[in-house]
C-alpha cells in the first residue's frame, strides 16, 4: 500500500492541474509580434490580448467538458508557443459544435 501513495498522489495532482487554466508564458507567446513590427500589434498590446483572454477563461474554464479542454490544450501547445487567445476560440468553437443540431447542412457544405 505504501508504494501506491507517490502514484495517487501525482494522479490527484494531475487532475487539480486541468481543472484550472493552464499556465503560458506570454512573453515567449508574444516575441513574434515584437519581430513582426505591425501597427498596433507590438508585444505589450499582444500580452494585453493573451492576459484578457486568460480573465475570461478563468471565468468560464469550468463551462467546457474535461475532453474539450484537454484537446484544446493539447492543441495550442503543440508545435509552438501556447496562446490563450487560441485556447480561448478552440473552446468556443468546440462548445458551439457541440450545440450544433444533428441535422445541420454544415455538413453538406461543397457536396451538393
Amino acid at each position: 500500500m505504501p508504494a501506491l501513495f507517490p502514484i495517487i498522489l501525482t494522479a490527484t495532482q494531475i487532475v487539480l492541474a486541468a481543472d484550472s487554466v493552464p499556465k503560458f508564458d506570454v512573453e515567449r507567446t508574444c516575441r513574434g509580434a515584437a519581430v513582426a513590427d505591425l501597427p498596433g500589434r507590438d508585444s505589450a498590446a499582444c500580452q494585453r490580448d493573451e492576459q484578457d483572454a486568460r480573465s475570461k477563461l478563468e471565468k468560464v474554464w469550468s463551462q467546457y467538458s474535461a475532453p474539450q479542454r484537454s484537446e484544446c490544450d493539447g492543441l495550442v501547445t503543440t508545435g509552438g508557443a501556447p496562446s490563450y487567445v487560441e485556447l480561448l476560440t478552440c473552446l468556443e468553437m468546440a462548445k458551439q459544435s457541440k450545440e450544433l443540431p444533428e441535422d445541420s447542412e454544415m455538413g453538406t457544405v461543397g457536396r451538393r
